[in-house]
């Protein structure tokens, strides 16, 4: 998924895909609330399977974003395609959105939770179960499929609701702060355990971080967004190749570099100006 050099664009309003088909574009697009502005002529593009993280101030639009890609809420100006659709119901087709809580049903197993997504697709849930349960083991998860969520860890919860998520056969997955609410032993497990999956399927992603290390540990490149209404005021790529384990990729000079640029290009962007 790694592609080309890392290079911060200060002040970019224009992101294009790397080469190849774009799986999702933004063009002028713009979302308010009444008369608060969330978001201000922003334009995007991520290609088909490519992992973009998001970054940027609080309120700066990031989840708004995400829900208008994926079709829960429509532009007040600009539009927004994904698989080259603008109609909201294709574009919910062809996402899943994975929030920040797990929202696992609590009185269902960790089996059942997961299977969810293919009962919802029509499977019987005898059948369902049985697809499901051979994944336990590669996610991790082995052992614990007749669990309640009240008995499953964080990091563990996480991990169903992933699963869910990518058991829903759509081609771009939104993640908004997956690890938002776990301790920060547990989220560095966890980012090195979701960039192996993500290294393992193919699917279009974009990723929204409050944290820069994790975005760009998990992601190809990543953008970041002004202070509201939200813009893009730099792109800043991901080292190439992405190494392994997780300790190893975040202390290494090309990502300590990489993570600078990005950190620099968000403190130029809170005041809604590019970053210099």
């Amino acid at each position: 998924m790694r592609s080309g050099v890392e290079a911060p664009v200060a002040g970019a309003e224009a992101v294009a895909a790397p080469a190849g088909r774009a799986a999702i574009e933004a063009r002028a697009l713009s979302h308010a609330y009444g008369e608060l502005v969330a978001l201000d002529r922003l334009d995007l593009a991520v290609a088909e399977h490519e992992v973009v993280g998001l970054v940027g101030p609080s309120g700066c639009g990031k989840t708004t974003l995400l829900e208008l890609i994926a079709g829960l809420a429509e532009p007040s100006g600009g539009e927004v395609l994904v698989e080259g659709s603008r109609a909201p119901r294709a574009r919910l087709g062809s996402c899943a959105y994975m929030p920040q809580r797990d929202l696992l049903l609590p009185w269902l197993s960790a089996l059942d939770n997961a299977s969810l997504a293919l009962r919802n697709r029509g499977a019987r849930r005898a059948s369902a179960r049985a697809a499901v349960a051979p994944l336990f083991a590669r996610f991790g998860l082995a052992g614990f499929e007749s669990k309640r969520p009240r008995e499953l860890s964080g990091g563990m919860r996480q991990r169903v609701a992933f699963l869910r998520t990518l058991l829903a056969g759509k081609p771009v997955l939104l993640l908004d702060e997956p690890f938002a609410a776990l301790d920060a032993i547990t989220r560095a497990e966890m980012q090195e355990w979701l960039a192996a999956a993500l290294a393992s399927e193919a699917r279009t992603v974009v990723l929204v971080s409050h944290d820069v290390e994790e975005a760009l540990y998990l992601a190809d490149r990543v953008l970041v967004l002004s202070a509201r209404p939200g813009r893009v005021v730099a792109e800043v790529r991901a080292p190439s190749p992405r190494l392994a384990p997780r300790l190893e990729a975040v202390t290494a000079p090309g990502f300590i570099a990489a993570r600078e640029r990005a950190l620099a290009a968000l403190a130029g962007g809170r005041d809604g100006r590019p970053a210099r």
